[in-house]
């Protein structure tokens, strides 16, 4: 699903995207804003909380600059949703793995979404 990722730019399905996305295992791709630059907060991870995923991975910039909070974290968690964060280009790699494995698998795919922010 996801082709390629370098600072600023992922390649998914085909199409370059240079603002920071969400990823869902349906293949739709969205915009990700957050309403601080370099902290998820509870409002950032909403939007991928109500689609009841099964896991959220969130990339934290290429050198994790990112920081996710306590809060946001707590929030996923209480969810019953598993929460992966990593560096965006180990992110992606986890995103994939867990999307292509689920797609092999027979019965029910594995619901996971990706919120991968591009740069730093």
């Amino acid at each position: 699903m996801i082709q390629e990722y370098r600072f600023g730019l992922i390649n998914i399905n085909g199409k370059n995207h240079s603002e920071d996305v969400e990823v869902r295992w349906t293949g739709e791709v969205l915009r990700w804003q957050r309403k601080e630059n370099h902290k998820v907060n509870t409002e950032d991870v909403e939007r991928a909380i109500e689609q009841n995923p099964d896991t959220i991975v969130i990339g934290t910039g290429e050198s994790g600059m990112v920081e996710v909070t306590d809060e946001a974290q707590n929030l996923i968690n209480k969810k019953g949703i598993r929460i992966v964060i990593d560096a965006t280009e180990q992110a992606i790699k986890t995103f994939n793995v867990i999307n292509g494995e689920s797609e092999e698998e027979e019965g029910e795919q594995d619901k996971v979404i990706g919120l991968f922010h591009l740069t730093c």
